[in-house]
């Protein structure tokens, strides 16, 4: 009897943390739960928050010196080489912490009060790898999501599981894992995996 009690206490409690929980997904509303969706998936892609790194391709506008202005690209080393300044570093830095280092370095006895822009003409690439037909590098176009990179790829192959990828950020140490939706971007410098079925 003891023994059928203590069983009945404790489906009465499962059923109580049920309830409870039930509750609490239903008092989120469907705001909450929108947002709780989106977090599964990676940030969107911002270019303001972009870190130059190798391979990018930048436009620098020195307003009212033209023979100071120019595409450069950014070299191995992590430094751009602008005219009469010399190289400047840029890896590792965002548009606007670069565009700051330039400015630094024209107001350094060369102009009295320099103004700068900066912009992106080519993102570095992404690379793609595992279960598609064409794995590799390929050039990264704004917008992009993983959809279109495995597309860009040639398509999955027919062992490919397609309701997982592996994406590695440029700046991180490890991949993380996102169910492959339509709306997981892609951010210059990634590193896609798609990883096989296991059925």
């Amino acid at each position: 009897m003891e023994m059928i009690g203590v069983m009945r206490i404790g489906k009465l409690a499962v059923g109580c943390l049920v309830a409870a929980l039930s509750v609490l997904v239903l008092s989120m509303g469907p705001v909450h739960a929108r947002q709780a969706i989106e977090a599964a998936a990676p940030p969107p892609f911002q270019p303001s928050d972009y870190v130059l790194g190798s391979g990018d391709k930048v436009r620098v506008t020195v307003f009212g010196e033209d023979a100071l202005s120019g595409q450069f690209v950014v070299a191995g080393t992590g430094l751009v080489s602008i005219p009469l300044v010399g190289e400047v570093q840029a890896a590792g830095l965002t548009l606007k912490d670069f565009q700051g280092g330039v400015e630094q370095s024209l107001r350094n006895g060369y102009l009295k009060d320099p103004r700068v822009s900066v912009e992106v003409l080519n993102y570095r690439p992404f690379y793609i790898m595992g279960e598609v037909e064409k794995p590799g590098q390929y050039p990264y176009t704004s917008g992009l999501t993983v959809l279109n990179a495995v597309a860009t790829a040639g398509g999955f192959t027919y062992r490919a599981n397609q309701k997982r990828v592996f994406i590695k950020r440029m700046n991180d140490q490890t991949e993380r894992q996102f169910p492959l939706t339509g709306g997981v971007e892609v951010a210059p410098g990634d590193t896609i995996r798609i990883t096989e079925r296991l059925f």
